[in-house]
């Protein structure tokens, strides 16, 4: 089967490498010269340990191990199996981490409480202003920046792969058993099957059907500091990220302390890891009203870098890049907004700032859809 795929981003990306695996051929599209939207504006992080109980979490760990997979496959795809250290600071937060480890899945999960000297054995940068830890050793991470590169180079060498960049489809028609897409230029592309991958682009293809999706954009903003001298060997996340992870759901949530004035003005939570150069990639923030703003606000950059600072009990370098970003969400608790347009023609997106985390395994959930 010739399949079609739109979209370049870690979905799209994962979808490929799928259809591949099943022994079909692919036409790779992206309409931009690389991808540039929220595949590449990331943590890079591949995270189980928050994920929801039941299907997302399952889907977690199953592509968990399909990255293990892929970094076996393509070597100089960089690939860190550095697993997540969450901070408690106050006996509040460390109650909802003994409340997890009731949870029934709390041992597909991994987890571990570790007091701060076990802590620092892990990661030995942290010498600030915690009580106790969450680790979560099937976390890992990927670098955004060079991950979806490396990805389709490895995809490059099965001569059943197209790679086509700077290919803006604007009509998608199905015809029987052959489906066509439609470039700016004029340029068709004809398949047996198209796989659409929009990220956030709701509007641009299928637009009555996006209108009527249970899925939002959300916004979010992060950054990026100058290299720092020390290894951070884990990937940290704050105890706000408790607030926001549905794996954390236990009844003793509602009993932390109110969240500081900036963090719940601007939905946000700690998420922190190394880039393989030393430089941290920190956020984020969460604003769901559109339209979003153009500005990027400092305030919320200098909370988390001043949070982050704590947590490791010295001034962290300072900030060098600042970015915005903006995902698509499914809205009504399903893993991803897969839905049959057509026949021959499916759209996936709406994994909601899980892309990485998630992709290989919606991947291969599609591809047995369409077998």
């Amino acid at each position: 089967m010739k399949i079609l795929i739109v979209g370049g981003g870690v979905i799209g990306t994962a979808h490929a490498r799928a259809a591949l695996k099943d022994g079909h051929e692919v036409i790779h599209l992206e309409r931009d010269p690389v991808p540039q939207s929220a595949s590449v504006r990331n943590f890079g992080l591949i995270w189980v340990s928050g994920r929801k109980s039941g299907e997302e979490l399952d889907v977690a760990i199953r592509a968990r191990e399909i990255w293990e997979e892929i970094h076996l496959e393509n070597p100089e795809l960089i690939f860190r199996g550095n697993g997540s250290l969450t901070l408690a600071q106050n006996e509040a937060e460390l109650r909802v981490m003994e409340e997890c480890l009731e949870k029934s899945d709390a041992r597909l999960r991994k987890w571990e409480i570790l007091g701060k000297k076990e802590t620092q054995k892990i990661n030995p940068a942290l010498r600030g202003n915690f009580l106790a830890s969450l680790w979560c050793p099937l976390d890992g991470a990927v670098e955004p920046d060079s991950v979806l590169t490396s990805l389709r180079n490895g995809l490059s060498k099965n001569p059943q792969y197209i790679w086509r960049s700077s290919v803006d489809i604007i009509d998608i028609k199905s015809s029987g058993d052959r489906v066509t897409a439609v470039a700016k230029s004029g340029e068709v592309f004809e398949g047996d099957f198209l796989i659409h991958c929009p990220g956030a682009d709701h509007s641009s293809l299928f637009k009555e059907q996006f209108d009527s999706a249970p899925i939002r954009k959300v916004y979010l903003q992060m950054m990026s500091t100058e290299p720092f001298d020390e290894v951070i060997t884990t990937s940290i996340a704050d105890g706000d990220s408790m607030r926001y992870y549905p794996g954390y759901d236990v009844p003793s949530l509602k009993h932390l302390p109110a969240q500081h004035p900036v963090a719940k003005e601007n939905h946000m939570q700690l998420l922190l890891v190394q880039r393989a150069d030393g430089t941290i990639t920190m956020g984020d923030t969460h604003a769901y009203d559109e339209p979003f703003p153009f500005k990027l606000e400092e305030v919320p950059y200098e909370y988390l870098h001043n949070i982050a600072s704590d947590l490791f009990g010295t001034k962290l370098p300072p900030i060098k890049h600042r970015w915005s970003g903006v995902y698509s969400q499914q809205t009504e608790g399903a893993v991803c907004d897969r839905r049959r347009i057509a026949t021959n023609i499916i759209s996936v997106t709406g994994p909601g700032g899980r892309g990485n985390s998630l992709a290989p395994a919606i991947a291969e959930t599609t591809l047995k859809e369409i077998q």
